[in-house]
């Protein structure tokens, strides 16, 4: 009996220092003032970091980076959204670019203005080195695209506590995204993608996807796998992860206004905590059991909280893993792949030349050219070069329904 009795009041001892070790790392995280720095993990180490504000909406003020020097907004201009027409609602997308994802985050964005005619503003998170390149690149382009679309860059920056771990967390900056709710503060509704990302479907028919929404959701992401048997989560992951085989999280709408006002359950503490309190616990609960970084913590955060996400189909975030085992994403086979998502670093290899084949037409795509001509056709011709590789057989879906928005595009602006 009196095994039972010290065993219990170890359990019980054990469990009051869990409480309060959680509850200092959220007293310790409220109380770090200022809570986001840029980061300094660019090769401009020690300098600070200029925001530029391309003609967008007059949000370019200091809340936007706590800890930034009032200097860092000097130039930050205050003009009406170039890109805005009355009554329509801008896309906001959102992409983080490190390291040598310049040329990604560009041809991404070139694919949203290839195609799409909602107004949208891009959000791009840069290190010190790719701001001022990737301003260059898009204040190229021709009048008549810019006026598609108005941008910020936003220096890269990580709370203050644990900054190093963070911005290391997987790759370089990849956990940039799991503080954009606290970043973004006057930002409602947001599209995350990765910088591997190309649009094939006119952006504003993913970002439709918020009236799905229930009144409990605040985000939404397709899942990690269609298909068990070959799926990562059911059968490496050290930790919870939502639904039978996880979610991805490079395509991302996100609530950000319902992200800063919910309260997530979760496995460390009795009481719902908020976004913003709940990522540091989180980090240091699991991160010697995480494989792929803040993509793990989400999948943790909505294990709990599985009511908060809408899930949607995978031909919205259509990836290598449908297709170079057979295919496996049963809605781009009957509709087309509407968002093409090169991760593994397949746009710039050999291994799946029908996705690098996308890749290099939109990069390579003169603008003002005629799309057909210059864009689809020159894509076809790469496709059909490609059909000796599982994605390749099954490539045709890539294009299934891009020349419709194509011609549909020609029809708009003539």
């Amino acid at each position: 009996m009196r095994r039972y009795v010290r065993a219990l009041a170890l359990c019980a001892v054990f469990g009051l220092l869990s409480v309060l070790y959680v509850l200092s790392e959220l007293h310790a995280n409220r109380a770090a003032a200022p809570p986001l720095r840029p980061s300094t993990h660019s090769a401009s180490e020690g300098k600070h970091t200029k925001r530029t504000d391309a003609g967008g909406e007059p949000h370019g003020d200091a809340s936007m980076c706590h800890e930034c020097s009032p200097s860092l907004f000097r130039n930050a201009a205050q003009k009406p959204d170039s890109a805005g027409k009355r009554g329509e609602e801008t896309i906001h997308l959102a992409v983080v670019a490190c390291g040598t994802r310049q040329d990604e985050a560009v041809s991404l964005l070139k694919s949203a203005v290839i195609l799409s005619h909602r107004a949208m503003r891009f959000h791009i998170f840069a290190e010190d080195q790719l701001q001022s390149r990737i301003k260059t690149v898009l204040d190229s382009w021709p009048i008549s695209v810019r006026q598609k679309f108005s941008f910020t860059v936003h220096p890269v920056s990580f709370p203050s506590q644990h900054q190093s771990e963070w911005s290391k967390l997987f790759k370089p900056c990849a956990s940039q995204r799991l503080f954009l709710p606290m970043i973004l503060k006057d930002v409602d509704s947001l599209l995350y993608v990765d910088t591997d990302v190309l649009f094939l479907r006119p952006v504003e028919l993913l970002w439709d996807l918020f009236k799905q929404f229930n009144s409990s959701q605040l985000a939404a992401m397709a899942p990690e796998h269609e298909e068990p048997r070959i799926a990562w989560y059911n059968r490496f992951a050290r930790h919870p992860y939502y639904g039978t085989t996880g979610i991805n999280s490079g395509v991302m709408l996100m609530n950000l206004t319902r992200m800063r006002q919910a309260q997530f359950k979760n496995d460390m503490t009795a009481v719902g905590l908020h976004w913003e309190e709940l990522l540091v616990p989180l980090l240091h609960k699991y991160k010697l059991n995480i494989t792929w970084g803040d993509q793990d913590l989400i999948n943790i955060i909505f294990h709990h909280n599985p009511e908060k996400l809408l899930v949607f189909p995978c031909h919205w975030n259509y990836r290598p893993d449908h297709c170079i085992y057979g295919s496996n994403c049963s809605p781009a086979e009957q509709e087309g792949v509407f968002v093409l998502h090169g991760n593994r670093g397949v746009f710039h290899g050999e291994k799946q030349p029908a996705f690098r084949a996308v890749y290099e037409a939109v990069r390579q795509y003169p603008f003002g050219e005629d799309l057909l001509n210059s864009f689809w056709w020159p894509l076809e011709e790469r496709l059909n070069e490609t059909t000796h590789t599982y994605c390749g057989k099954i490539s045709h879906l890539f294009t299934k329904t891009l020349s419709q928005a194509i011609q549909r595009n020609a029809s708009i602006d003539n």
